[in-house]
């Protein structure tokens, strides 16, 4: 049985320092440890019901964090950049279910440690469908897509809320709460690693309790940019038009457009952005 981990970075146990979430930065390091045993807690627990193939993908950043030297050796790593799929790169029909493991809550959630959408300070707001919408949302909405259920999300309290809001009663753990964006009350590891093993036996061992979130076509997604430089700029690839002087809207019958998407823009948005000081 072939299952799928998507790992992000702000909702893993023991973070809350955005240094900490790029390489050079204060507690990199071990941030990258940390980050690898959530993972590894998930793929102990998914082995223990039946996972015979487990793939993970390094979904944060330069996608460059887990440590394949520490990794659980029943699992392979995606790693790198210039991933087509992005958070979602290697996801495919052949897997029975998909995990999200130390996502974050969407921007602008208050008590969501290290919330945002996609990119910190860029993006304002993601809409799917008209609906406001987190990485959660866009992953889970992809993998249903193409038929696989999300049946495991781990992070703070705020993503598991989001979770369940969007996918029933889909397993959770919540590794540490939000007291504001850089601070919260955390679990310590070995703790957290408990969890995490446990709810991943039981979310497999009822696979049969979950369907694929199923969004109905035409997708139209739609970004809310903290400038309108990036808005302009984003506007000129084809296919995407200007909605408002820091909107733009994308609309396919394609989710995998999305997702790749969602790449070209990082490249220009960050551009913008950081050849634009302060002002991008």
């Amino acid at each position: 049985m072939k299952v799928y981990l998507s790992v992000d970075m702000e909702g893993v146990t023991g973070l809350t320092d955005p240094e900490e979430m790029h390489a050079g930065g204060r507690g990199y390091e071990r941030g990258c440890e940390l980050m690898t045993g959530d993972a590894n807690a998930a793929i102990a627990g998914l082995c223990a019901a039946g996972a015979t193939s487990v793939l993970v993908n390094d979904a944060h950043g330069s996608t460059k964090n887990l440590r394949i030297d520490l990794l659980d050796p029943r699992a392979t790593l995606v790693r790198g950049p210039g991933k087509p799929m992005r958070m979602a790169q290697g996801l495919d029909e052949s897997h029975r279910a998909a995990c999200f493991i130390g996502y974050h809550a969407r921007a602008g959630v208050t008590h969501g440690v290290l919330n945002h959408t996609w990119m910190g300070k860029e993006i304002q707001n993601v809409y799917l469908n008209g609906e406001v919408c987190g990485e959660t949302r866009l992953v889970a909405s992809f993998a249903g897509h193409i038929g696989v259920p999300v049946i495991l999300v781990t992070g703070d309290e705020a993503v598991c809320e989001e979770a369940r809001e969007l996918l029933g009663d889909v397993e959770t753990v919540a590794v540490k709460k939000g007291v504001d964006k850089f601070a919260a009350e955390l679990l310590p590891p070995s703790v957290a690693a408990e969890r995490i093993q446990a709810a991943a036996t039981r979310a497999l061992n009822r696979l049969t309790d979950f369907s694929p979130l199923r969004v109905e076509p035409p997708y139209v997604l739609g970004v809310e940019w903290n400038s309108t430089a990036i808005a302009s700029a984003c506007a000129l690839i084809p296919g995407v038009k200007a909605a408002g002087p820091r909107h733009t809207e994308f609309a396919t019958d394609d989710f995998s457009q999305i997702m790749a998407l969602f790449g070209i823009f990082a490249m220009i948005g960050g551009q913008v952005a950081c050849g634009s000081g302060v002002y991008g």
